[in-house]
């Protein structure tokens, strides 16, 4: 699954470190999930999609295939 956390994370000048904190994951996971290595659960998606202020799927892109 493919996510705009990465651009959305610079545009608000935010680092991993800074972004997984107020996450409560570790950087790892949102280098992973950056990368396309993980896929969030919903709950963490809902977080994700609330810190930057916009929907899940304004976040996240699913492919169906």
């Amino acid at each position: 699954m493919e996510t705009k956390i990465q651009e959305l994370r610079k545009a608000n000048k935010v680092s991993q470190a800074e972004l997984a904190e107020a996450l409560g994951v570790t950087r790892q996971t949102i280098i992973s999930l950056e990368k396309g290595r993980y896929n969030a659960s919903l709950e963490l998606a809902y977080k994700i999609a609330k810190y930057f202020g916009m929907t899940i799927e304004e976040v996240f892109i699913f492919d169906e295939e």
